[in-house]
């Protein structure tokens, strides 16, 4: 039995300890093993660090677990990864990891040993580990995506390649006898081969019989076989598996071997815990860790969303928006937020980022709960201010908009500035223009070599989600941790306005698509006639000076209005079928009741 990435959700949990001991009652020497990312994610982690997660893997019986990415969240808090020690300590199973190096922090002293062993005790991490099941010997090591240095905060843990690991395991294994081996993995099933997947260690590493995965969240409803190696020769087959998240599925793997060890023949499902009952006693156990977050989810803190503030996805359709590559309204809150409070500390701070990838969930309708804000922002954390230059911004932004329209987790929301970029350019090559809001409210653009003070999260600033840059200034001494909560500040920044209701304001602009104008129309040219209206196939740019109508017209893209309006701008009869962008007049003195716009309208 299998599970990965199950991030904090607990909802499911009496329903899942009932599917483990309905196999165990089936099958009981079946192993039970965790593939990673029990941290983060939800209120049961930020009440309880792990602890209330680690009651239900103790009263399940798990055999051993390997470490995810997000066990490594809270490395850059005062307290470092003691919340981590603890959760091994406390565990009734050990933890095995290869190519994580754990000896440069103090705190896992006495808790790991880069050995095999075939009696390893519980709450103890190890290379690798033997188990006994029906007279056969078991050899299980783990590993960790190395990706983990970009995407988390390990402070002074380690990572080590992970293919040269795995064949010194899997040689370590065979030098014992043992012929049968699993590898339980959190690099992702088919994730950026730049740094690990399963697909090519399997390809790569004879040896191995079972892959058990995490970290790419796939659902692999039937095992894959791997039975060739990276230059398409035949090899000894590897099966790999993975259970999706959040506790959904229970995996499933049954695995015949010959007498050399070979696999010969499997049986994997995922079995759909919400099939299941509850049980009883899990349902006790849950109680009081539910009631603590239930009751911290509801306090309500005292602002209230007039329209949802949502997180989008592509869910893989690059066409659709998403918070990884789009300006959003949550994330123009996030980072106003983030603005306002690091002036407080420095008021020489001109922007604020923050990572799309770390926006995690979106905000109902209606009051604002704790519960929300927190799921918003779950990582716990917190702001920091950065000396950079603008050509270092500009490489930052370079990183950010690299990907478009692809997602991207380091697509960087922005409060304070303008980021002006150009998807048709190539890669490293897109970024037009950036500019920030000085203190009469122009916008000034960033010079090259001048220096400038920027606020984000702390993970962004250390050079999280791949921005060498960020983590260059880190590394020179020019980043300031302030230590306070991302959530709580957003928190802050909701109470503050009372009523939320952001909107896009054309912060992050893709000029190849939305701003390049086909036609600059004459203000007195522009309206059609109620008995014929004028048709545009483009975008129009209409500079205002003297009229205050525009009229019976259809724009087949996007309309731009510039110039200044002196008492009202209004519609009769105008449809928009791209953005209506008013960034560059005043949007106060638009009246909008006779113009529709299918796109998006931007002030």
């Amino acid at each position: 039995m299998h599970s990965n990435d199950t991030h904090a959700n607990l909802n499911n949990i009496a329903r899942k300890v009932t599917a483990v001991k309905e196999v165990r009652a089936k099958k009981p020497n079946s192993l039970l093993l965790d593939a990673g990312d029990v941290f983060s994610g939800t209120l049961y982690f930020n009440e309880f660090k792990g602890q209330a997660d680690l009651a239900f893997m103790n009263l399940m019986g798990y055999d051993v677990m390997t470490f995810g990415n997000h066990e490594f969240d809270l490395g850059s808090t005062p307290e470092g990864h003691q919340a981590l020690v603890d959760f091994i300590k406390g565990a009734k199973f050990s933890f095995v990891s290869s190519n994580v190096d754990f000896s440069k922090d103090p705190k896992f002293t006495g808790l790991f040993t880069d050995l095999i062993s075939s009696n390893p005790e519980n709450g103890k991490i190890y290379n690798g580990i033997i188990k006994e099941i029906n007279g056969e010997k078991v050899g299980i090591f783990g590993l960790t995506t190395a990706e983990t240095q970009d995407i988390s905060s390990p402070g002074s843990v380690a990572f080590e390649n992970y293919i040269k690991e795995a064949e010194k395991a899997v040689k370590a294994f065979e030098d014992k006898g043992v012929d049968k081996i699993i590898a339980l993995t959190h690099i992702g099933y088919d994730d950026n081969p730049a740094y690990d997947n399963d697909l090519n260690l399997a390809k790569s590493v004879e040896g191995i019989d079972v892959i058990v995965g995490g970290h790419s969240h796939t659902k692999v409803d039937k095992p894959t076989v791997v039975n060739k190696n990276t230059t398409g020769q035949a090899k000894d087959p590897t099966v790999i598996v993975q259970a999706y998240q959040y506790n959904d599925y229970l995996g499933t793997l049954d695995v015949t071997f010959n007498q050399k060890g070979v696999v010969v023949d499997h049986n994997g499902a995922l079995l759909k815990v919400a099939d299941y009952a509850e049980d009883a006693q899990a349902v006790e156990l849950l109680k009081p860790y539910k009631a603590k977050v239930e009751e911290v989810s509801k306090k309500e803190i005292g602002a209230d969303a007039l329209v949802a503030l949502e997180s989008p996805r592509t869910g893989g359709d690059n066409t659709k928006p998403s918070v990884r590559k789009n300006e959003t309204p949550l994330g123009n809150v996030i980072t106003d937020g983030m603005l306002k409070k690091a002036r407080q500390y420095n008021k020489d701070v001109i922007m604020a980022l923050q990572n799309g990838g770390g926006i995690r969930a979106g905000i109902n309708q209606g009051p604002i709960t704790v519960g929300e804000v927190i799921t918003v922002l779950p990582f716990g954390n917190t702001l920091a201010t950065m000396e950079v230059t603008g050509k270092e911004l500009k490489e930052a932004f370079e990183v950010s908009v690299g990907q478009y329209p692809a997602e991207n987790g380091g697509f960087l929301h922005v409060s304070g500035a303008k980021v002006e970029f150009d998807s048709s350019k190539a890669k490293g090559q897109r970024v037009v223009k950036i500019s920030y809001k000085d203190e009469q409210g122009n916008y000034v653009d960033i010079k090259d070599n001048e220096t400038y003070i920027i606020a984000t999260n702390a993970f962004t600033a250390k050079g999280g989600d791949g921005f060498e840059v960020f983590k260059k200034a880190y590394e020179e001494g020019r980043v300031t941790d302030l230590g306070l909560s991302d959530w709580e500040n957003l928190a802050e920044q909701l109470k503050s306005l009372g009523k939320v209701d952001p909107k896009i304001e054309g912060r992050i602009v893709d000029v190849a698509n939305s701003q390049v104008p086909d036609k600059n129309i004459p203000e007195s040219e522009f309206s059609g006639t109620a008995e014929k209206s004028k048709v545009y196939e483009g975008n129009v740019t209409v500079d205002i000076k003297n009229i205050s109508l525009l009229e019976n017209a259809v724009v087949k893209g996007n309309l731009i209005i510039t110039g200044t309006v002196k008492d009202e701008l209004s519609f009769t009869n105008v449809q928009v079928e791209g953005n209506l962008d008013l960034l560059n007049t005043d949007a106060t003195k638009v009246n909008f009741d006779g113009i529709t716009v299918k796109g998006e309208t931007i002030l």
